[in-house]
């Protein structure tokens, strides 16, 4: 009896480690399938100008955005996530060097007045902006030219306002330009016939984003036997905004059916700022863009690319709430495009590794230099730190460990067209101090307990305030920072008739403006921007 009730145990034994060899085999079998047997393709997707509250999946209630809801759906979402800087060039020169804006110089967008100069434009400020770097610097490796270096066909389609020709995208390791070249803006509009050297009209009509998509996807489809490296960087949400009658139509329809307030906008320091999401034509141009990324995801998945390419999709700055086109708002965060406050400088962050967990989120403060060593990591590729010396990989949070804190640095001595200050900014933790240079004032933010910016708790946190500014001041000094001067030409009268003047004029014209893009008839000119033309 004994004899036979061992040999039943030895057998429940038996079977059991049988099972966990299975369940082992299976576990490996299962991570093969995840990992890449190759290293995997990359597609970044920048946005220009969009708001971090500008996509359906983040809790606009306005704008439609199911192809970009999909990448952070099944990808990674960094709930901190930020631009570099609250303006684009500097913001898209540090996602390329893996450098904060002090360090690499390039602190304004390319063209801007700087010194004297400032003055031809009928500004009246307190200081004189200072010189920056205006190209993207040859001595340093881009991502770009990284990737390559190690067998990644690259290629490049859409803005890249980083210097005139001698610094396009061919000249930093792109091996393909597609329409990049050195304007930031979508010159002819975003319909065919535009204006771009480097991106012939075929039909007239074509809309700009879905042909920059359709250039990525071709260029997919001609390297799905290689690895590629595609940095897909689209001109929309940038002003001048436009978009087809079909789909104002739709989205002026969706505003008069969620009742259209009565007020859309408010003074903030300088200028007029948006306070609601309603605008059909810049909806319409955000839902554009989404296609456009549909297509290429599209692509991807039918040519079964889609396991083993990582997909990161960002943008350069906050969503345009004053100035330019005042397109939308990035509330409940505070401010947006060329602003201080998070609205300038929070982003959409997501990163999609197939092989690694879906649909999570991270707190931790994650900023556009960190991409650099981030994709080179997961691509199992060397870092090169000495280049992206203000990134770090971020691929052990995506693995689900931790990383020590850090702090993270802003540099724009510059007048932003939109009604940003001269300012430099820190985050540490909870705490973020921003530093004005006209007059060396400081806000101090609890970004826990006040993540809109509302109240300023630099008085009631002194000895917080002056460790965070020593610390912002020696980073700057470090680096060599550019800093802006006095203009001894400033007229403090001048400056408030100025004010006084967009409070009274320009804001009232702004809510006529509003309530003639939400109007039945409103159209813009016979052929809705040229996106009725036809090569007929």
């Amino acid at each position: 009896m004994a004899q036979v009730v061992y040999k039943k145990q030895r057998k429940s034994l038996f079977e059991l480690v049988v099972v966990l060899c299975l369940a082992v085999l299976v576990g490996c079998k299962d991570k093969e399938l995840f990992h890449p047997k190759k290293k995997p393709n990359i597609i970044f997707i920048l946005a220009d100008d969009l708001g971090a509250n500008d996509l359906s999946f983040i809790g606009s209630k306005f704008y439609e955005t199911p192809n970009i809801d999909a990448i952070a759906t099944k990808g990674t979402v960094f709930t901190n996530g930020y631009a570099s800087a609250q303006v684009c060039s500097p913001s898209r020169a540090s996602i390329l060097l893996g450098q904060s804006t002090a360090r690499h110089g390039i602190t304004d967008w390319i063209g801007a007045p700087s010194g004297t100069e400032w003055r031809k434009l009928n500004r009246n400020t307190k200081l004189l902006p200072p010189e920056y770097v205006r190209s993207l610097p040859k001595q340093d490796t881009t991502l770009a030219e990284a990737l390559r270096s190690h067998g990644y066909n690259t290629f490049f389609a859409g803005k890249w306002h980083l210097g005139p020709s001698g610094s396009w995208p061919t000249d930093h390791g792109f091996d393909i330009n597609k329409g990049g070249w050195d304007v930031g803006s979508p010159k002819g509009g975003y319909f065919s016939p535009w204006e771009n050297p480097n991106l012939a009209n075929t039909n007239n009509g074509e809309n700009l984003s879905m042909r920059l998509a359709r250039e990525t996807a071709n260029f997919i489809e001609r390297n799905k036997d290689t690895t590629f490296f595609a940095y897909l960087s689209f001109y929309a949400v940038h002003g001048p905004i436009q978009t087809t009658q079909e789909k104002w139509k739709r989205y002026r329809e969706k505003a008069e059916a969620a009742g259209i307030q009565e007020s859309g906008f408010e003074m903030e320091r300088v200028l007029p700022i948006r306070t609601v999401q309603d605008n059909p034509i810049y909806a319409g141009l955000v839902e554009q863009m989404d296609d456009a990324i549909g297509l290429v995801l599209k692509k991807l998945k039918q040519l079964g690319l889609d396991e083993n390419t990582i997909i990161v999709f960002t943008s350069d700055n906050g969503g345009v709430a004053s100035g330019d086109a005042f397109s939308t708002t990035n509330l409940p965060l505070r401010g947006g495009k060329g602003y201080q406050w998070e609205g300038g400088i929070r982003e959409p962050y997501f990163i999609k590794v197939p092989w690694l967990e879906k649909n999570s989120r991270i707190a931790y403060p994650a900023t556009g230099s960190d991409f650099y060593p981030t994709l080179l990591d997961l691509a199992e590729l060397p870092l090169k730190p000495g280049q992206h010396s203000d990134g770090i990989s971020l691929k052990p949070l995506l693995e689900g460990e931790s990383l020590a804190q850090r702090p993270l640095y802003w540099h724009y001595p510059h007048y932003g067209n939109q009604g940003g200050e001269p300012a430099s900014m820190i985050r540490e933790g909870d705490w973020k101090l921003i530093h004005y240079w006209e007059d060396g004032r400081n806000e101090l933010y609890n970004l826990v307990s006040d993540p809109y910016e509302q109240n300023n708790i630099s008085e009631q946190n002194e000895g917080q305030a002056r460790l965070l500014k020593e610390k912002l001041i020696d980073y700057l000094k470090s680096v060599n920072a550019n800093k802006p001067e006095k203009d001894p030409e400033f007229d403090a009268e001048l400056a408030r008739q100025l004010y006084q003047e967009k409070k009274d004029v320009l804001l009232p014209q702004l809510e006529a403006q509003r309530l003639k893009f939400l109007s039945k008839d409103f159209q813009p000119n016979k052929n809705w921007w040229g996106s009725q033309l036809t090569n007929d």
